[in-house]
């Protein structure tokens, strides 16, 4: 989510709306997890958005970017510098060595499960790997400080402390944010902060936590399209997302497949590396 100067009321959803949401998730991390399997050199970005129509079809749900505010595919497809927001085309060709960024929203029940993951095409390199394993551990520490009585800086200073002592940058321009009957709500979750400023977090909040992550600059440049965003520098870009909501002693994911809400890496992808992997 764009950086919004906007603020409206926060939703708290019923028991009724977090069952909704829970499916919603469970169907959008199914999703993800089924193309993330079919990734390889040789595919189209296209290609990843005709999985992504036909797995909705199939399910007699709606790909919520499909006509959002304008946007002409089913999924966002980010390769390499692409920060968010790429647009399928079937003239961009993934190939051995690339980082490809999906991020899969669902309309289920009038609800919308949000998640994403960058995956590597093929073999990449170390210090590719390095910037996937580091994003993905900065998001399970925003993820691990969602609690009743948290605040919202403490997301974002959890996320900030673990990227840059690696030396790679936190996106400001893009945030998370509120999630329920509608795409965007509510609260703006940014990815970097400071512990003990912001919202305090209440049971009943639904959010994304999708930290973007750069090797190089932060800065963000849109394309003539309106939608691509890339990094100032064109150096490489990385993010994995969950959509949370916040219980009663903690935090529950939603787009995962376990039934407890614990956390896993989105689409059930792991970066070469990664520690606690299996196999790692």
């Amino acid at each position: 989510m764009l950086v919004s100067s906007r603020a409206n009321a926060v939703q708290i959803k019923n028991e009724s709306n977090l069952e909704a949401m829970r499916r919603a998730g469970r169907l959008a991390s199914e999703c993800l997890a089924w193309i993330v399997e079919q990734v390889e050199p040789g595919m189209t970005t296209l290609d990843i958005d005709d999985l992504q129509m036909g797995f909705a079809r199939d399910r007699g749900v709606k790909p919520a970017p499909l006509g959002y505010r304008g946007f002409p595919r089913s999924i966002c497809t980010s390769v390499n510098e692409v920060i968010c927001h790429g647009i399928p085309d079937r003239n961009v060709t993934l190939r051995e060595g690339d980082i490809v960024g999906i991020d899969v929203t669902l309309i289920v029940e009038g609800f919308h499960g949000d998640t994403a993951a960058t995956i590597a095409v093929g073999q990449v390199s170390e210090e590719v790997a390095h910037l996937l394993c580091v994003t993905l551990q900065a998001q399970r520490r925003g993820v691990e400080a969602v609690r009743p009585g948290a605040r919202l800086g403490d997301i974002g200073a959890a996320i900030q402390s673990t990227v840059e002592p690696e030396g790679f940058s936190v996106v400001r321009d893009f945030v998370g944010h509120g999630i329920g009957r509608r795409f965007h709500e509510d609260p703006q979750v940014p990815h970097y902060g400071e512990s003990g400023r912001g919202l305090r977090l209440r049971p009943g909040m639904t959010f994304t936590v999708e930290p973007m992550i750069n090797v190089g600059v932060p800065d963000v440049e849109i394309l003539e399209d309106g939608w691509t965003a890339v990094t100032g520098d064109r150096q490489l870009s990385a993010q994995y997302e969950h959509t949370l909501e916040v219980t009663a002693d903690g935090v529950r994911i939603l787009t995962v497949q376990n039934d407890a809400g614990d956390w896993e890496p989105p689409g059930g992808w792991w970066p070469p590396g990664f520690p606690g992997a299996p196999g790692a």
